[in-house]
């Protein structure tokens, strides 16, 4: 069963893929650079989020260590899925569409998919 993280949860997820197991208090420094939140609000979520089974826990001295037990791609497909199928009735084009029309995208970003677009091609 896939469980769909809070918009602070991939937060700290984000975190800690990018920079590995970490303790509490690298988090909160993360976070309250980012949005302010305090030590004790940081060490509850984390807390949270392993209860879920999100994180998982070990203890360094006197510190606890906590890594993300989810994937960075699985999680992104997972939200991905689950964002086409709820919000743009299963169209990934409607999907695609609607990001290409709000968002800029750099020159290589557009070369990049375009080398996806013509793999998939020759592929098909």
């Amino acid at each position: 069963m896939y469980i769909k993280p809070t918009d602070s949860e991939l937060e700290i997820l984000n975190f800690l893929w990018l920079s590995g197991p970490s303790t509490v208090k690298d988090v909160h420094k993360h976070l309250a650079e980012r949005k302010g939140v305090g030590y004790t609000t940081a060490l509850k979520l984390m807390q949270i989020m392993h209860d879920k089974g999100l994180l998982y826990r070990t203890e360094r001295g006197r510190s606890h260590i906590y890594v993300a037990l989810l994937g960075k791609e699985e999680t992104q497909q997972n939200l991905t899925t689950r964002l086409i199928q709820t919000a743009y009735q299963d169209s990934p084009y409607q999907m695609v569409l609607q990001i290409l029309e709000n968002h800029t995208l750099s020159k290589e970003e557009r070369e990049q998919i375009r080398t996806i677009l013509d793999e998939s091609d020759t592929n098909a």
